[in-house]
């Protein structure tokens, strides 16, 4: 008897340790009521299959994250805006209301573009301290410059952005180094209406996947845009003679400094082709790099069907890692980084990549759930096929999963799959695309934000991660650009040693909040906090309390701090 009691009291204890954190739908609580819409038509065109984004950003510099939400649109897509009609889908701006709640202001921000949308970035193009709008989408895509008083405008013929070929994720970085932010944009493949082709599986009509289209040898993939900011509100197609002149079916952009040498490098995740890794030469121009460093194929040398990708130190050595999703069949690809020479594939034996292979994967992201000090991820899913059920014993809704980073008393990291234990296995399954991150509710911890396919949009609030300690540094620069992007932080714990960048775009169609969050486990004081500027300016800060947002501009220090009780 006495024996059960301490086998009972054991697994309580371990569950209670497991389910500490659960995400909680919260979308209906927060007045979001936004319904992606992709058009399907029976007609099975490709362009219905791939989702749409979101992101996180501050547009009005309150404090509280806004969210916008891109949608796609009817088949074929409205013409022009002018003949719009006001019941068409549309793009969504809602403004955080800084009470966990959220107001639909699109028709007063006038950015509901009713264009067939795919991705998104924000940052702040003109360093005046408001951060604009990027949208991609099949057709041409939108810059809305954000106009510092709940408005924008429609800047995208002046700027030179608008690229009419079928744009998907889309990143702004300062490649350059010159105190501005430029933009990545990827591309697809070209696709039309009319060219449509029939494809069948088992009989039953289905999506031609990329490789079909392959084998019937009659597609084309569309090369990559590099866009330099000229500094004046307008920018420069720079693709070509920055050495960006690949041609891929690219899905998602990733972007960060994997070896440290101060200048932002770019992954490339391209569906059923080998992935690109352009390395940062500093003088504006890139090199190809994915077949030396080893991130083009997998560890058996395959090429995956890349979904999302994202950077991020996973095992607290200082060194940018690399997550990629793929298809059902494929892992989530984690690589990780040799001292900058290379990077190794540890899908499998960190525990992720068996785990992941009968999922549809789309957008992937690291983060620190329950603030320990070490980066968690999140993968979302759901299948490209909506009638997949019959002829698969896969499904076209499926759950999305968490997995738990746990290092080892041998010093090694493992993942482990907590999606159960955090709740996600409890909720309705959904068909996942986009997801951004970010504490839009202020209480110390991340959520997550998933825009579903052609389905209603779901806002995952994290509770309970906060009851770890926790520091969100928010970097604004001066002579660097205004949006921080780029910009270092290495904070030392504890025994925690944290190194994180400010970054836009990433997860899938994506952006995640730019403020940095560290999770600090039980260390209430941060002994030093370094910040590295574009710039090259290097800042230290030391004896920080945990559990604030701090806002720190460059070459003047702390300018603001938020304590949260």
């Amino acid at each position: 008897m006495r024996c059960f009691f301490w086998i009972a009291l054991f697994f309580t204890l371990t569950t209670f340790a497991f389910a500490e954190v659960q995400f909680v739908d919260a979308t209906a609580d927060a007045g979001i009521t936004f319904q992606h819409v992709d058009g399907r038509t029976g007609e099975k065109f490709l362009i219905e299959t791939l989702g749409s984004g979101a992101l996180f950003f501050d547009f009005d510099i309150d404090g509280h994250l806004d969210l916008y939400i891109v949608n796609a649109t009817h088949i074929p897509p409205p013409v022009s805006e002018k003949n719009a009609q006001t019941h068409l889908p549309r793009n969504r701006l809602y403004r955080n209301n800084g009470d966990g709640t959220f107001s639909d202001i699109t028709d007063r921000a006038r950015v509901g573009d009713i264009g067939y949308g795919v991705g998104c970035a924000s940052a702040d193009v003109n360093n005046d301290g408001y951060p604009e709008i990027y949208v991609t989408n099949y057709g041409t895509n939108r810059l809305y410059s954000n106009n510092g008083d709940g408005t924008f405008t429609d800047v995208t013929q002046k700027a030179g952005v608008g690229d009419e070929r079928w744009g998907t994720s889309c990143a702004f970085l300062d490649y350059d180094l010159d105190g501005d932010v430029d933009l990545y944009v990827v591309n697809y493949m070209k696709f039309s209406f009319a060219e449509n082709q029939r494809w069948e599986t088992k009989g039953i009509r289905t999506y031609c996947s990329p490789t079909d289209q392959i084998a019937g040898s009659h597609f084309v993939s569309e090369p990559d845009i590099l866009y330099r900011n000229n500094g004046d509100g307008t920018f420069t197609d720079v693709t070509e003679a920055a050495g960006i002149s690949h041609r891929a079916l690219g899905l998602a952009v990733a972007v960060g400094d994997y070896n440290n040498d101060g200048t932002p490098d770019l992954h490339i995740a391209n569906d059923m082709e080998a992935d690109l890794f352009y390395y940062n030469n500093g003088d504006g121009s890139f090199t190809e790099t994915a077949d030396f460093n080893g991130t083009g194929y997998d560890e058996n040398g395959f090429p995956g069907s890349g979904m999302g990708s994202a950077f991020g130190d996973y095992n607290n050595d200082g060194l940018l890692d690399l997550v990629v999703s793929n298809a059902s069949s494929l892992p989530v690809l984690l690589y990780r980084n040799e001292n900058t020479a290379f990077f190794t594939d540890v899908s499998f034996v960190s525990g992720i990549g068996a785990i992941t292979l009968p999922y549809f994967k789309w957008a992937v992201e690291f983060f620190d759930y329950n603030n320990d000090g070490l980066l968690d991820l999140f993968v979302a899913n759901g299948h490209l096929q909506e009638n997949i059920s019959l002829f698969s014993e896969s499904t076209y809704p499926q759950a999305d999963l968490v997995f738990r980073n746990v290092r080892g008393q041998d010093g090694t990291f493992r993942f482990t799959d907590a999606s159960t234990a955090v709740g996600l296995t409890r909720l309705p399954k959904k068909v996942s695309r986009g997801a951004a991150f970010g504490d839009y509710d202020n209480d110390g911890d991340i959520d997550i934000f998933l825009n579903n396919s052609n389905q209603r949009a779901t806002l995952l609030r994290n509770e309970g991660g906060n009851s770890n300690h926790w520091l969100t540094v928010q970097p604004i620069g001066t002579r660097s650009n205004t949006s921080g992007i780029g910009t270092k932080i290495v904070v030392e714990a504890g025994d925690l040693s944290l190194s994180k960048e400010v970054r836009s775009g990433a997860s899938y169609l994506s952006q995640s909040d730019l403020r940095v969050h560290f999770g600090l486990g039980e260390n209430s004081v941060v002994e030093t906090l370094e910040i590295h500027w574009q710039s090259g300016l290097i800042e230290r800060f030391a004896n920080l309390k945990s559990n604030q947002i701090l806002r720190i501009k460059e070459g003047q220090g702390i300018v603001d701090g938020q304590e949260i009780k």
